[in-house]
């Protein structure tokens, strides 16, 4: 099993070891005494990592990770301490660019909402689950769970609207894997940035013969509410399939170096 699914834990940093708490020590020393508990091969490792000195160094850091198919990198100040969900200076994540490969939005319809955790337990919502149009079946398979984009009044805003359209169960038009908090009847549409479209077990706009869909990327909502869209004017299924495709041939010649 081992041979056949190679798997390594990856630490990234150090918060208690021997009895002694490090959340207050700085990175370094987090760092540093990581580095003294694991050993240098086997199957748990420490993160890879880069002090940088200037922004060109982390540039270059940056792109060697995503061109290994990571997500980005995370960027953190040597003297900080750990505080667990706090969202500062201390430590950034540097990710792709929302778009990097998506020229175009996607309108999708809201089918639902989760009510999160953290700071936004107390607005009620953290997150929608978001459908594309099936022209074909007139249904609205889920595409996308969203939980960037909007300001806290915004959230608030979003769920008194939604609750008022809730529903006890999922509404008969709508396919969907993932089971939110409330269901809400797919009226309101919103308009999404994403990296890129990728293939989801979880997700269920255009499923293929192994049961697999197509889910957006990094994908956060962008505008608010569009007043001037109906459900049926959301992206369909179709779009959707297109922009997959036509984002596999850009990569494709990136990798090939076949043009630009």
């Amino acid at each position: 099993m081992a041979r056949e699914f190679p798997l390594v834990l990856v630490a990234f940093d150090l918060l208690y070891a021997n009895g002694a708490d490090y959340t207050r020590r700085s990175y370094q020393d987090r760092r540093q005494a990581l580095e003294r508990l694991l050993v240098k091969k086997g199957r748990i490792r420490v993160v890879e990592r880069l002090i940088a000195k200037t922004p060109a160094q982390l540039r270059y850091f940056f792109d060697e990770q995503v061109e290994r198919g990571l997500e980005g990198v995370i960027a953190k100040r040597l003297d900080a301490p750990y505080e667990a969900g706090a969202r500062n200076l201390n430590w950034i994540k540097l990710k792709q660019t929302y778009g990097a490969k998506l020229s175009d939005t996607v309108d999708a319809v809201v089918v639902g909402y989760l009510r999160g955790r953290g700071i936004r337990a107390r607005l009620g919502i953290g997150a929608i689950l978001v459908s594309a149009y099936d022209a074909k079946t007139d249904t609205f398979p889920t595409v996308a769970k969203v939980g960037t984009g909007f300001s806290e009044e915004e959230w608030t805003k979003l769920r008194t609207q939604l609750d008022e359209i809730r529903v006890p169960r999922k509404p008969a038009r709508v396919i969907a894997r993932i089971t939110p908090d409330v269901w809400t009847e797919p009226k309101y549409v919103v308009s999404i940035l994403a990296d890129q479209v990728t293939r989801s077990p979880v997700h269920t706009c255009g499923l293929d013969e192994s049961g697999s869909g197509l889910a957006l990327r990094f994908p956060r909502v962008v505008g608010g509410v569009r007043d001037d869209k109906s459900p049926e004017d959301a992206t369909t299924v179709r779009e959707i399939k297109q922009m997959s495709t036509q984002a596999h041939r850009v990569t494709r010649r990136k990798t090939t170096g076949t043009g630009i």
